[in-house]
């Protein structure tokens, strides 16, 4: 089997919770699927849109390739409310009645002050002013926690791809046997694709007119025609190929990708030269594995 090393999943998940002494709570939900490049997107609480950046730009160390959805979910405590008395739209409230009462003698009770108060607009409340340095600190602890999260995520996409990498080892090893039996058929071996041509052309020579000249320059052809040599060893290339990659650190979805496009050439191009049962059913095998081996590339960094 390969030496399978650094291989790394575009689909992960990770949720890092935080939470302030002012009692302000947090959550960092990451979530990555296949992509084919770096498609980071965001949804921000109110007032946090100068994390933006920051945010992309912490991603884009940890994530190469893949569609990812971050969200920030913002809990803060009730605010401290100032009561402020609105003294002159009480007082103009407190005029009206009075006039009212001087139109209507004892028709209407004089107001009472608390149910004044319960009139909208004459008190007014407003929040504190946050102190200053606050949302500063806020936010950079934000930042402290997405940056854990991304490292989570990014561990999460590690994990992934060190299991995606067996099964494409495996898929590659299952490529390599059914390419040793495509070499082990009749049709790969020169001599016996000649035999057989040639015992067919002379049953053809007893019933043909063609000059011998003629027949033998089909002949070549023929052979020629349905050599599947140089399939096989592109086909053995490309497995060399595949093994390196497996090998290499990190980023290797794009080139594998090409690469499979090549396997699933080759082999099409082989399906197409046989005209012997067996490698036909090895070559459409071939293909079966091979497109087995490209979904499991998909989810490849």
């Amino acid at each position: 089997m390969a030496e399978i090393k650094g291989l790394v999943s575009m689909t992960g998940y990770a949720r890092v919770e935080g939470r302030a002494d002012d009692g302000t709570a947090w959550v960092w939900d990451l979530r990555s699927v296949n992509g084919k490049s770096l498609d980071a997107r965001l949804r921000l609480p109110p007032g946090c849109e100068p994390l933006e950046k920051p945010v992309r730009d912490r991603l884009a160390q940890s994530v190469q390739r893949g569609s990812v959805s971050v969200s920030l979910t913002l809990s803060r405590p009730a605010a401290a409310q100032g009561l402020a008395i609105n003294r002159a739209w009480l007082e103009t409230l407190i005029a009206a009645a009075e006039d009212v009462r001087a139109r209507h003698p004892g028709a209407v009770a004089p107001p009472a002050f608390d149910g004044l108060l319960q009139v909208k607009g004459v008190i007014d409340t407003a929040e504190a002013p946050p102190e200053e340095g606050a949302e500063a600190a806020l936010h950079a602890r934000l930042l402290a926690d997405f940056d854990r999260a991304a490292a989570a995520l990014a561990a999460a996409r590690a994990d992934e791809g060190a299991r995606i990498g067996a099964v494409v080892a495996e898929h590659i090893d299952a490529v390599a046997r059914l390419v040793a039996a495509a070499e082990a058929t009749e049709a790969a071996r020169p001599e016996a694709r000649k035999d057989r041509l040639a015992r067919q052309v002379a049953e053809l020579l007893d019933t043909t007119t063609l000059p011998e000249e003629r027949v033998a320059q089909e002949l070549a052809l023929l052979v020629t025609r349905f050599d599947i040599r140089e399939e096989l060893d592109r086909l053995a290339s490309h497995i060399v190929a595949a093994r390196a990659l497996l090998a290499e650190a990190t980023g290797i979805g794009r080139k594998f990708d090409f690469l499979c496009q090549e396997f699933n050439r080759e082999a099409n191009t082989l399906c197409s030269k046989s005209s012997d049962a067996a490698l036909t059913a090895v070559g459409l095998e071939l293909k079966t594995v091979i497109d087995r081996l490209r979904e499991q590339i998909q989810n490849i960094e």
